[in-house]
């Protein structure tokens, strides 16, 4: 009887082994199975980060080119408005000056007319003289101004030397003697050297 209840002890212990490994393949299997969902649910979630980033990157592109088209755009614009306005400037940039000069031409054509209908010689003089200082006038209201020569030394910068007159003595030795043509500065820059005759 002893020997029959050791057996069934025996037995039963068995089982309870059995059931016990049982267990612990299922919880073993358990864990293997999560462990094997973990690393796809991490999968999913770095693939969707992946096209997150790829859609944000995607638009950053779209508005850069965006950007980049409307850049060139406004440039071509530019240099297309540029250009027109050169060639504006070009073409009409004297138009303020020679609609300063058109006063002075009615006066010269008015003293044309009546030149010949003044009897005294000095009237018709002194209205060329006029003229002529009212466009000197108008001129340097343009920044036009006449390069001075008298008694001054020779400069390259402003004269022309187009004679030397020798035995002038030492005091007129370098100095300008006479001028042959009148020299032009628009706003400081010669436009025109005054041609000189210089003492050697």
């Amino acid at each position: 009887m002893n020997n029959k209840m050791t057996e069934e002890n025996m037995e039963k212990k068995a089982n309870s082994n059995l059931d016990n490994n049982e267990e612990a393949v299922d919880l073993n299997q358990d864990t293997t199975q999560e462990e094997t969902n973990e690393p796809q649910e991490q999968q999913e979630q770095t693939e969707e980060e992946t096209q997150t980033v790829e859609e944000n990157l995607a638009q950053q592109l779209e508005e850069l080119k965006d950007k980049y088209l409307r850049t060139v755009a406004e440039f071509e614009n530019f240099k297309r408005r540029t250009l027109k306005e050169k060639t504006e400037l070009i073409l009409n940039g004297g138009e303020k000056a020679i609609t300063a000069i058109l006063p002075i031409i009615d006066d010269m054509e008015r003293a044309i007319e009546n030149a010949h209908k003044q009897e005294c010689v000095d009237a018709v003089e002194e209205g060329w003289e006029l003229i002529y200082k009212k466009l000197l006038s108008t001129l340097e209201g343009m920044g036009v101004k006449k390069i001075e020569v008298e008694d001054k030394d020779f400069d390259v910068d402003y004269h022309e030397a187009v004679a030397m007159v020798p035995g002038m003595g030492d005091d007129k030795k370098g100095k300008i003697i006479d001028c042959v043509q009148t020299g032009y500065t628009l706003n400081d820059k010669v436009i025109r050297h005054a041609k000189v005759a210089v003492g050697q």
